[in-house]
């Protein structure tokens, strides 16, 4: 069958764009639509979000020739702490510390604003002549059938693939037009998003600090800013996002500390529903999904981009070593490899997630005892503390390829 592109990614966000750039580094055809318009999501106005990319996921970047774009605008994770305790009171005692010269690899990942990013991603686009990008555009439509997948979009045209890939988020038309089913529950939190300048320098090291309402997370950013991920029950978000900047950031303070000296707002405030969303399968017929499509996760542990990232790589490698073996790259037997590698640690992350969450949201005296002796183990045991270290790097389990610093 001729077709009119080889895979069609429907969702021009992160991981669309990622999974693009890979195939057509191999010389497939690529073609990715996005409803919306490229001039906006090209914008490079700092906004304030940020994301944490693990060790792993920047070899995939430097593998697809992203991180030159990147490197002097990205800021290296260095420590890691974590601690448990309530808001103006200061942190238990007992805590968990991860440093990078603990693991001969490097550091453990590094903050990028989204702002760069996107650009990034754009840029190397806009520079293949395997990637076509629709951009304005939806699709409305799919049907599978023997030879490929016909794609129907909102302006009546329609596209012929031998695959689509589904990296549209958690409300994912592709998932639900393939008829997969999603598990799905909210965490009645919402978390606050923005990032803050403080007088005081962070020297790389990023903070989780658990409080009985959700965790808050300061990420370092380059210079002497943080990005904030500041989960909250969605009655407390709806009235901390409400304030101006400075009531907002009074709100923010005693959660905060003061060891980073005054602190102030920079860049936008944003908000974001927090729930658990896991499909029951990650591909059907002629579909896959990726990213938070397939797998929507808490931020607790700043691992959903991450996650996404190893989709890509692990279904980039599928679907390279089936073209290098004359298969089918859209058939149910090679779809099928995809799933299986990926979908145990999918799930597996959600469930970690979720009961990570429900441990340490909440204020029980006696879950509290347990967890902070819990951490104080695992901080003062090397090997547990190597193994945690190890595993925000990204650096467990089978790796694809391109999260080993290899070719495709």
């Amino acid at each position: 069958m001729n077709t009119d592109t080889d895979i069609a990614v429907i969702g021009g966000g992160l991981n669309g764009p990622l999974l693009a750039l890979a195939m057509a580094s191999q010389g497939h055809r690529v073609t990715v639509i996005d409803a919306t318009a490229q001039s906006v999501r090209k914008n490079a106005a700092f906004d304030g979000r940020s994301y944490a990319v693990a060790l792993t996921s920047q070899r995939l970047l430097a593998g697809l020739g992203l991180w030159r774009q990147l490197a002097d605008n990205a800021q290296a994770m260095l420590e890691i702490k974590v601690t448990d305790g309530r808001a103006g009171e200061g942190p238990s005692p007992f805590f968990m510390h991860f440093d990078h010269a603990e693991i001969e690899e490097g550091p453990m990942g590094y903050m990028v604003q989204d702002r760069h990013l996107r650009r990034a991603l754009i840029d190397a686009m806009d520079a293949s002549d395997h990637i076509t990008q629709l951009s304005g555009h939806a699709v409305t439509g799919q049907r599978a059938h023997a030879a490929g997948i016909t794609l129907t979009l909102d302006n009546g045209k329609l596209l012929t693939a031998r695959l689509a890939v589904g990296a549209d988020g958690r409300a994912s038309s592709t998932a639900q037009r393939a008829g997969i089913k999603r598990i799905a529950w909210s965490y009645d939190q919402t978390a606050l998003v923005c990032a803050i300048e403080h007088d005081l320098p962070h020297h790389g090291i990023a903070h989780q600090f658990f409080m009985p309402q959700g965790p808050l997370a300061i990420l370092p950013l380059p210079g002497n800013v943080s990005s904030i991920v500041w989960s909250e029950t969605d009655a407390n978000a709806r009235a901390f996002n409400a304030l101006p900047d400075a009531d907002y950031i009074d709100m923010l303070r005693p959660r905060f500390g003061d060891f980073l000296g005054d602190i102030r707002l920079t860049g936008k405030r944003w908000t974001y529903p927090l729930g658990l969303s896991l499909t029951t399968e990650m591909v059907a017929d002629r579909v896959a999904l990726i990213g938070d499509a397939a797998h929507g996760v808490h931020p607790i542990a700043g691992q959903g981009l991450n996650a996404g990232m190893r989709d890509i790589a692990a279904l980039a490698e599928v679907l390279t070593d089936a073209t290098r073996r004359g298969e089918d790259i859209g058939s149910v037997a090679t779809l099928a490899r995809y799933q299986e590698w990926r979908r145990f640690d999918n799930t597996a992350l959600a469930m970690a997630t979720d009961a990570f969450n429900r441990l340490f949201s909440n204020d029980n005296p006696i879950l509290r005892i347990g967890r902070d002796i819990g951490m104080g183990v695992i901080g003062a045991l090397p090997g547990l503390r190597r193994g945690a270290i190890r595993e925000a790097a990204g650096l467990t389990g089978e790796l694809p390829r391109l999260m080993q610093g290899k070719p495709l």
